[in-house]
């Protein structure tokens, strides 16, 4: 066995070659440590040549059927490690074995309801082993039952020192934060980090703190996660967010910044950053950077609305109709544009256009009360008495109070 792995260690194939004299001349125990070790170094198919060649001389010795199995199925014989597990008495010891690796299956395909019942039955054959009550808490996290997972992790908590090989605080920090229960995901987000974790864990536990509203500590987080990795990208934006949170919109803005600096091609970064713009009164600064955002994706519906928002703070209306048109151009949905288009025609007395832009508005703003009652104004102006009416009567609906709409209507 030494021989066999100092050849593969050096890179010297002639091990392989060797392989069938090792096999009717080693002692069958040095030939299973072997299969273990060849495997390890991903020689996959020949650890399963040396379970096939122990299988041949002990046929009845059921845990072989089960590594051969699992090995099969590591390398895409699904059907053949299928019928091995098959050949094996549900009465021997290793069944609860054979269920566990059928269940492993099923979940990789999809089919969770078998790979439960799998589960429950090795379960009822082995009621406390930690290793099926893992697998059962896995199978729950991967198909969206965070609270039950999150339970069958925390009773495994104690036994914590014997599955060592499993990160127990992480996997409840993820199970917590997939199932929105943040606060709960804290402190297994700081126990995971005690031993070092990679950028994408300590990024979790500040987003983790931002969702709990604890902002400064996010920030403290998210300052580590850049410090460990400048290029981690995410963490500018949820960085200045907290900041945003804080009401500190000057740092906000410097960070986002810093993150655009990094990667000048996400425009939801140019997106906050005009927000945070306008929030500092920095209008053209505001307008540049949703100008970029459109420029990255010229369908941004979220950059666009913010863009015609500022153009009518600044009574440009030529310039929403110039964007509109621009982006009808490049076949974006206008239909979030309307109301704006209608309004900026009407102030530019292009009355035939607004009306047209009103009526295709209306169908989607009907229970927008602002957008009703500029609507019934024009239409009342316009002359259009029976439309008006209308507008006013589904305006009524929204709000039966508004006796100035009432009054208008008895009017007419």
């Amino acid at each position: 066995m030494n021989e066999i792995l100092r050849q593969i260690e050096t890179g010297n194939e002639e091990w392989q070659a060797q392989l069938e004299a090792f096999l009717l001349s080693a002692e069958p125990e040095e030939i299973y440590q072997t299969s273990e070790h060849v495997a390890a170094y991903g020689f996959v198919e020949e650890a399963i040549r040396m379970l096939e060649h122990l299988a041949y001389l002990f046929p009845e010795e059921d845990q072989l059927k089960v590594d051969q199995a699992l090995w099969m199925f590591e390398v895409g014989k699904e059907d053949s490690a299928l019928e091995l597990l098959q050949q094996v008495p549900s009465h021997s010891d290793t069944y609860p074995q054979v269920l566990l690796a059928m269940a492993d299956y099923y979940q990789m395909t999809g089919l969770y309801e078998v790979a439960e019942q799998k589960l429950d039955e090795a379960t009822r054959l082995v009621p406390n082993e930690p290793i099926l009550q893992l697998a059962k808490a896995e199978l729950k996290r991967e198909t969206g039952r965070y609270l039950e997972a999150a339970r069958l992790y925390e009773d495994l908590w104690t036994l914590r020192d014997d599955l060592q090989h499993v990160n127990l605080a992480l996997k409840l920090a993820e199970t917590y934060s997939a199932g929105a229960a943040y606060e709960e995901a804290i402190p297994y987000f700081k126990e995971a980090l005690q031993a070092g974790e990679a950028p994408d864990v300590m990024f979790q536990y500040g987003y983790a703190l931002f969702q709990s509203q604890m902002y400064q500590e996010a920030i403290n987080q998210l300052d580590e996660v850049l410090g460990a990795d400048p290029d981690y990208y995410s963490a500018y934006l949820l960085s200045a967010q907290a900041y945003a949170m804080l009401e500190q919109n000057e740092q906000a803005l410097e960070r986002i910044e810093q993150g655009i600096a990094k990667d000048s091609f996400e425009k939801e970064y140019y997106l906050f950053a005009g927000k945070i713009a306008l929030k500092l009164g920095l209008q053209q600064k505001a307008q540049d950077y949703f100008s970029q955002a459109i420029a990255l994706d010229h369908e941004y519906i979220d950059g666009i609305l913010h863009l015609v928002q500022v153009h009518m703070h600044q009574e440009d209306y030529e310039a929403v109709i110039q964007l509109a048109q621009d982006v009808q151009t490049d076949g974006a949905i206008l239909s979030s544009l309307y109301p704006y288009l209608a309004e900026s025609h009407n102030q530019l007395e292009n009355y035939t256009q607004a009306y047209e832009f009103y009526q295709l508005a209306y169908t989607e703003q009907k229970e927008d009360v602002y957008f009703l009652e500029k609507y019934a104004y024009f239409l009342l102006e316009e002359g259009k008495r029976d439309e008006a009416k209308t507008v006013i009567q589904q305006l009524l609906s929204l709000d039966p109070q508004a006796t100035e709409w009432s009054t208008m209507l008895d009017q007419l």
